[in-house]
């Protein structure tokens, strides 16, 4: 008896939610400076959907969701340069910027920015405009959003992609 009680506890305590309170990977934004000539011309704007909450059974009951910034970097040789991270809220208002500078992502890089699942300041309509040259190189970055939420057996997931402004 006293083995299936320790067996017991022992599968309850495994699989137990395991919650990391720091990012296990944060971006590092001052190691990502450079010095960059912007070309006017060249510089392009893109817009990504975001949610850090959606609707949960009418317009008054939302679900809080941790959303996920993907920036890809899909060039094999050249150097992607954002000048511009920032994040809006439904009512359009800025919440923050993650650039000061221009930042660069490696070849095939890739960095993401995490909006935490408490952090539900964006609401149902938040949003992120990116600001990138990459001057060189015919290959476009892929910037994408992955939204998820669990909650005991249950899942949502879902993501979005940008668009050219």
């Amino acid at each position: 008896m006293r083995l299936l009680l320790s067996f017991f506890v022992l599968l309850v305590i495994s699989s137990c939610e395991t919650v990391i309170e720091n990012d296990p990977m944060p971006v590092n934004w001052d190691n990502r400076k450079v010095e960059f000539n912007e070309v006017d011309s060249l510089l392009q704007r893109s817009y990504l959907s975001v949610y850090s909450s959606v609707y949960s059974l009418h317009e008054h009951k939302t679900h809080k969701l941790t959303a996920t910034l993907s920036i890809r970097n899909t060039d094999l040789q050249d150097t992607l340069h954002i000048k511009t991270i920032d994040y809006y809220n439904t009512k359009g208002v800025k919440i923050r910027s993650y650039t000061q500078s221009w930042i660069r992502v490696l070849p095939m890089e890739t960095i993401e920015v995490v909006i935490r699942e408490n952090d539900d300041a964006g609401g149902t309509g938040a949003n992120f405009i990116l600001e990138w040259q990459n001057d060189t190189s015919l290959s476009h970055p892929i910037f994408e959003a992955v939204m998820i939420s669990t909650s005991g057996q249950q899942g949502l997931s879902f993501t979005t992609s940008s668009v050219d402004l």
